[in-house]
């Protein structure tokens, strides 16, 4: 066994030195793009930090999602940013697997320029949307009697842009259409679904989108209508964001006999069908004649 490892310790070194020279020279072409996208995480972190300003508690709405979800309670609020957390964690990691794995069919810093662009034209959509209509937070800390409920004007900018960190990002209030967890969970299984090559960890990336969505409600951090909205509008956005943005590269193979390990565009699959139709008939005239 240490005899494998040293042989093949090596060759990991070499991948990750050869991925690590082709991820540098993309995020040195595409670092605007990737610096944008972390920019505006920041702006909309300050945007849903802004609305809890504005936000003022009251009764909860009345929600088809609370009378058949059984409250898990404030003690049991943990469940679900668990499950969050371990689809946050499991893509971040898919993400970086062409470092140290032989099936390297997605570049790291183009998959992450895409998501970033899903995750803008999504979140650009809810600071609309909150900042049009506040409704009273169904979550505990948002309820009347709660110190966390109400903020108190801001004493100076730098207490606005710091977004009283983590508390203030914790424990916000009044950005709920539509849920910002849920944005995130879509954007990584639809982009796993797309580029991913496991169909057991699809399958199961779905379930745990299901999951998450229910135990969200069950754990009254968002209305039903918060989770509805989000489900479709993301959706909608990286469908039309896909039919917009060209097709990422596709990645060169390592060996003559691998098959292109992105997918082509239906441009370039008509034109390469062409080219092997015509390549065929040449075939085999040379074949016939020896």
């Amino acid at each position: 066994m240490p005899v494998y490892v040293d042989r093949e310790a090596p060759k990991l070194w070499r991948r990750i030195c050869s991925e690590t020279t082709l991820e540098a020279s993309l995020l040195a072409e595409k670092w605007k793009l990737v610096l944008a996208g972390l920019a505006f995480q920041y702006i909309h972190g300050l945007a849903a930090h802004g609305v809890h300003y504005l936000h003022r508690p009251g009764p909860t709405l009345q929600d088809a999602g609370f009378f058949i979800l059984p409250a898990l309670g404030a003690d049991k609020a943990f469940v679900s940013e668990t499950v969050f957390v371990t689809i946050f964690g499991s893509f971040v990691l898919w993400t970086f697997h062409p470092f140290v794995s032989h099936i390297k069919k997605i570049c790291t810093v183009l998959i992450w320029c895409r998501v970033f662009v899903y995750l803008a034209a999504s979140q650009s959509l809810r600071i609309i949307t909150f900042f049009s209509t506040q409704l009273p937070g169904p979550n505990y800390h948002c309820r009347e009697g709660s110190k966390l409920a109400k903020i108190p004007p801001p004493k100076n900018v730098l207490e606005v842009l710091l977004m009283n960190f983590p508390y203030g990002v914790i424990y916000g209030c009044g950005d709920l259409i539509f849920s910002s967890h849920t944005i995130f969970t879509l954007v990584f299984v639809r982009t796993y679904q797309r580029y991913g090559t496991r169909r057991w960890i699809k399958h199961l990336a779905w379930l745990m989108a299901i999951i998450q969505s229910l135990l969200i409600i069950a754990s009254r951090k968002h209305y039903t209508v918060d989770i509805v909205v989000a489900w479709y509008t993301v959706n909608l956005v990286m469908f039309f964001v896909d039919s917009k943005l060209p097709e990422m590269a596709e990645r060169s193979s390592s060996g003559p006999s691998q098959k292109p390990l992105l997918p082509l565009s239906t441009k370039d699959g008509k034109n390469k069908s062409k080219e092997d139709h015509q390549r065929l008939p040449n075939e085999n005239n040379l074949a016939d004649e020896d």
